[in-house]
């Protein structure tokens, strides 16, 4: 895929993830994070997960205010398992989940970063390489 392909995929990603976000809250992992999406332009509710807590009573705090959420944890590793972990104990709450966002970004920006906080950055990168090319 080329760059100036990438980038589209990637903006037409988040471009959803904003559409969405105004009503379903995004789940991230950390404040960079929520740094990383604002400076990307997401409005909505961004819900950092609570290292204070045991992830199921995140989960079961988030049913209680909550309907359904977008998943974006990093596509590294650690964020796959802790994905499947929140999948998992938000379905046992009834909480409705979207990891396909999820899944896209991580296809879409692999080569360039592994991270939600990383988005950024391969953004900026792919305008920039665009823009020398």
């Amino acid at each position: 895929m080329q760059t100036e392909e990438r980038l589209e995929k990637i903006e037409e990603v988040l471009d959803e993830l904003k559409a969405l976000s105004p009503d379903i809250p995004i789940i991230v992992e950390g404040e960079s994070d929520v740094s990383a999406l604002r400076e990307l332009g997401v409005q909505g509710k961004i819900i950092q997960i609570n290292r204070g807590q045991s992830l199921f009573n995140f989960c079961e705090e988030i049913a209680r205010n909550h309907k359904e959420v977008v998943i974006l944890t990093d596509w590294d590793r650690k964020g796959g398992h802790l994905c499947r972990l929140l999948s998992e104990d938000l379905k046992a709450n009834d909480v409705k989940f979207n990891i396909k966002i999820r899944a896209k970004l991580a296809g879409y920006c692999k080569k360039d970063t592994k991270d939600v906080e990383g988005l950024t950055g391969c953004v900026r990168r792919l305008k920039s390489q665009i823009v020398n090319e």
